[in-house]
């Protein structure tokens, strides 16, 4: 988020929406409109069940980065939600614009959430306009629009209320809504909430009934923004769960991982909820913040995934594993009830300490692959460890001399899941380093404040081999102590520290490389680590 987050004097108690009888209803006309809401879910025009899965680009300040929307695409995305300013406080993006990226997001078949956003704290940031100023923006994009709610929602303004009296957010709201309607948009319309879209005093998810029922087409869906204030399994579940228990749709519109002075968010819990539920998401954001830790690539360079990109990308409950493309653009079909033929029995190889990789014949489908789930099995429950859209996949993140077992499940583009298959059994190595690994390391400090740090590790494997496990050693000169890190799990004995993967870095291709990131206690003094090793192994420094 390219706007400050909001600051917290503590939370406050939240609001609550009304009795899980209040339901949310869908108008027949709707139904022949594109994407609309029914019985409180997002669908197709053709009755879909349609869950985003995808990221924020910021488009109205890197007009000239359209290949992301390709890039994000590639990496499994079935949305975007893109950036654009009415004028109001940036440069206005023009009609023929924003048409070229609707049909730029036709192109790469992926659904576009288009946002004003000039609107950002309005109330308590002087700079910020109103939701009838971006209101009247969209009115005037209407012949750009028009035709286009099979592949367009329109997100009236990003988080358009600070933290100054939040309660006024309800009725301008409820005003914009009924000005698109009456000038005949017939989109699906999504809300930000107010608190800089995180609704950290409970005003949108009090007043969530009152505004829903204020459109008359009952095609609304609310959007929830979870960054610092999120950092707790609880708060997470709870809201989420207000709103699918009255049946309000929402989503959750935008929301970052790496930890702030503010807090450290629980994005695990996010993305779990919001696959458990059958919500959207959409994570913030592709590349070109200010705080380059949000960026999910490095320079709007696709090959170069952050450590929070691989974690959208590739980890648990991310894009890889739980897109689906639009049924409009043929990324599956409703009467599709065919599940694939169970995959072939894995086989095991290139077994670590900490890794393996997992191959088996791949499943037959009416309508074809789109990919598999790795699941570990143990007793009688079983949890997914992988996923991949080829017969191959690298299971990491592994305990040393440990037997584990393994299966694998195929879907498709419906959603169809195949019969598990049958299983496998690993043993792990014992452990021990791997000779010969060629490695440069780079170090940098990101920002410093009063007794911490933030700071990043870039790991680049210089070799001609993928390395598929590792640990990374090195040492602090000063006393400083890492207090959070994603993208690996640290261990830390005085000034000594040792790294190992995450599930989504532990595999370096050759001449790939990988990000960790942390946060951490310092004295006055913080020099940087001289020397690393990667499994034994001397790492040039960069």
């Amino acid at each position: 988020m390219l706007t400050r987050l909001v600051t917290l004097l503590g939370l406050v108690a939240l609001g609550v929406l009304g009795p899980a009888t209040a339901h949310a209803q869908s108008s027949p006309g709707a139904l022949a409109t594109g994407i609309h809401i029914s019985d409180g879910r997002l669908v197709e025009g053709n009755g879909n069940d349609f869950i985003m899965r995808g990221v924020n680009h910021a488009h109205t300040w890197y007009p000239g980065e359209t290949q992301s929307l390709a890039d994000v695409k590639a990496l499994g995305a079935n949305t975007v939600r893109v950036v654009l300013s009415n004028g109001h406080r940036w440069t206005k993006n023009s009609a023929a614009d924003v048409a070229a990226v609707v049909s730029q997001c036709k192109a790469n078949r992926l659904i576009c959430v288009l946002e004003v956003h000039d609107t950002t704290g309005y109330g308590e940031d002087a700079a910020a306009g109103t939701l009838d100023q971006a209101a009247d923006y969209w009115i005037g994009l209407k012949d750009v629009l028009a035709g286009e709610e099979n592949y367009v929602i329109v997100n009236i303004g990003n988080e358009p209320w600070g933290n100054t009296n939040p309660a006024g957010w309800t009725d301008p709201t409820i005003a914009a809504i009924k000005k698109l309607r009456n000038a005949g948009f017939e989109h699906t319309i999504m809300v930000d909430a107010p608190n800089w879209g995180q609704d950290w005093q409970g005003v949108m998810r009090a007043n969530a009934q009152t505004v829903y029922d204020a459109d008359t087409t009952s095609n609304l869906i609310f959007s929830i923004h979870m960054y610092s204030v999120y950092d707790t399994a609880q708060e997470i579940t709870d809201y989420l769960n207000a709103f699918v228990n009255a049946g309000l749709p929402i989503l959750i519109g935008e929301f970052g991982g790496p930890p702030d002075q503010w807090g450290d968010p629980d994005e695990d819990t996010m993305m779990a909820a919001a696959q458990q539920l059958r919500l959207g998401y959409l994570a913030w954001s592709w590349s070109g913040n200010t705080d380059p830790i949000l960026d999910l690539s490095i320079g709007f360079d696709p090959s170069r995934l952050s450590s929070w990109g691989q974690r959208i990308f590739n980890g648990a409950n991310g894009i890889a594993q739980t897109s689906r493309e639009a049924t409009v653009f043929g990324g599956g079909n409703p009467g599709d009830t065919q599940a694939p033929t169970a995959p072939g029995t894995p086989t095991a190889s290139a077994v670590t300490a900490t890794s393996l990789s997992l191959t088996w014949t791949a499943a037959t489908d009416n309508v074809g692959v789109t990919g598999y789930d790795v699941v570990r099995v143990s007793g009688g429950s079983e949890s997914t460890v992988a996923a991949s859209t080829t017969n191959t996949v690298a299971v990491t993140g592994l305990t040393a001399d440990t037997t584990y077992t393994f299966a694998v499940y195929a879907r498709d583009a419906a959603g169809n899941r195949s019969a598990r298959s049958a299983t496998v059994n690993v043993t792990t190595d014992e452990g021990g380093s791997t000779p010969g690994v060629g490695c440069s390391v780079g170090y940098r400090i990101i920002g410093e404040w009063p007794g911490g740090f933030q700071g990043e590790i870039t790991i680049r494997n210089t070799g001609t081999t993928a390395i598929s496990g590792w640990t990374l050693a090195f040492a602090f000169a000063n006393g400083q102590t890492v207090t959070n890190m994603w993208g690996g799990t640290p261990t830390q004995n005085g000034g000594a520290v040792r790294v190992t993967p995450a599930s989504y870095t532990s595999t370096i291709p050759a001449a790939g490389s990988v990000t960790v990131g942390f946060t951490g206690s310092k004295g006055a003094t913080n020099t940087a680590p001289t020397a690393f090793s990667l499994n034994g192994s001397t790492c040039a420094t960069t």
